[in-house]
């Protein structure tokens, strides 16, 4: 299995990678709570949506692990669970299995970009410094939803944000893991993220701030709401307002997830000369993850950009992923223990990986008017609209504008032509 994962190229261990994994994991098990919720809001029934989001990052973090050999988790996305639910099936009316269908149509559209490399492709045709801006733009987007659940900032009618309550207990102790965090880390401790979190924990037990669990093990909720249900509904799906949310789910999803696997595996180190290896097999994982769980019952699933706690704990292979994946098929099981997690626990973990990846901007050409505009565009609007996908829009739209403007048309590769013009088409869709 050393061999495999070729442990010893990439200067690890189990113990290393186990504990990078259940990191990861921990970083990311708000998605097996906050999921559900989102979707039951859509009329989706919140347990089988439970049991469809722990399997689907089961199996997507699986995939991803065993066939490209990344530390990487792959669960339902934040974003997209919401565009589900908020824009599609309330804003535009249309029904939850109507909607999952449409999902699941992407999701094939997704496996078939993979198979034909067409994906891979563009990743490697993007230009480094917008690689790298990608990066550090992630890390100020993490560490801003980090600073965000930890109520350090609120939101604000007149500035937008603001400082919040620092008096309130669980903000209290947000600050403490926050501070314990950085002194092990400054100290050299392994896995100082990881044994942040579980002290924090500990400690608002201890002070009452986080219910202990009244029960170790709970009943795996069904899937028979969910399962199967778009196969019912393939006759629906060829509407002009649905090919439109197909395309929405497909464009975003793409985005998202070329963002963030250029982001992690930077930071893992993975990246060599600009190409990022085995990306095709990562890429099929996770589309191929998107369609299992459409079957489900899940709305799109990505790249996890949590994972870089776990990175940032040391995991350098798959087999991080593997353990990711041991840790949500217990979390089927345990689910009254992995409630005591709370958003302010993970909070401090954001907010330092953040800070570790936003050391991406160091390698961007400052010098460079015509790579800076871009490159702040893309940084910048990822915290300020929550969204990965926008802000490599700026950055996409802006990168071959600049270069024209200098008559510098043969450095600019013709697929960032055809990507300017649909980035600018996808921020008109958003005006």
């Amino acid at each position: 299995m050393k061999n495999f994962f070729r442990m010893e190229e990439r200067n690890t261990t189990f113990k290393q990678e186990t504990l990078a994994g259940v990191t990861t994991f921990l970083s990311v098990a708000y998605i097996l709570v906050v999921n559900p919720l989102i979707l039951s809001q859509a009329g989706m029934d919140k347990g089988a949506v439970f049991t469809a989001t722990a399997l689907t990052a089961i199996i997507g973090s699986l995939l991803i692990g065993i066939l490209s050999n990344y530390p990487i988790a792959i669960a339902p996305s934040m974003g997209l669970n919401s565009f589900f639910t908020f824009s599609v099936c309330i804003g535009m009316g249309i029904p939850w299995p109507v909607a999952l269908t449409g999902v699941f149509i992407a999701s094939i559209l997704f496996v078939l970009l993979s198979l034909l490399k067409i994906r891979e492709k563009i990743i490697n045709i993007i230009p480094a410094d917008l690689k790298h801006a990608i990066a550090s733009g992630i890390g100020f987007f993490i560490a801003f939803i980090g600073l965000k659940n930890a109520g350090i900032i609120i939101s604000n009618e007149d500035t937008f944000v603001a400082i919040g309550n620092l008096a309130s207990p669980m903000t209290v102790l947000a600050v403490i893991g926050l501070i314990l965090t950085i002194y092990l880390l400054l100290r050299g401790v392994s896995g100082g993220i990881f044994y942040g979190m579980v002290v924090t924990t500990i400690i608002g037990m201890v002070v009452g701030l986080i219910n202990t669990p009244n029960s170790v093990i709970g009943t795996i909720p069904s899937l028979e709401p969910t399962f199967g249900v778009v196969f019912t509904h393939l006759q629906d799906s060829f509407t002009p307002e649905l090919l439109a949310v197909i395309f929405t789910f497909l464009f975003v999803a793409f985005f998202d997830t070329t963002g963030a696997l250029i982001a992690l595996t930077s930071q893992a180190g993975l990246m060599k000369g600009n190409k990022l290896p085995n990306a095709g097999r990562a890429l099929l994982a996770d589309s191929t993850a998107g369609v299992i769980g459409a079957i489900f019952g899940t709305s799109t699933p990505a790249t996890s950009v949590e994972s870089s706690a776990g990175i940032a704990v040391g995991g350098r292979t798959g087999f991080t992923s593997v353990v990711i994946a041991g840790c949500f098929a217990i979390a089927l099981l345990f689910s009254p223990v992995l409630a005591v997690i709370t958003t302010e626990v993970t909070a401090p973990a954001l907010i330092i990986v953040g800070a570790l990846m936003a050391m991406e901007i160091s390698h961007i050409r400052w010098d460079k008017l015509e790579v800076v505009i871009p490159a702040f565009m893309t940084i910048i609007m990822m915290p300020l609209t929550s969204s990965v996908a926008t802000g490599i829009a700026f950055g996409f739209a802006l990168y071959p504008l600049t270069l024209i403007a200098q008559k510098r048309f043969k450095e600019i590769h013709p697929i960032m032509y055809v990507l300017a013009v649909l980035f600018i088409s996808y921020l008109g869709l958003l005006a």
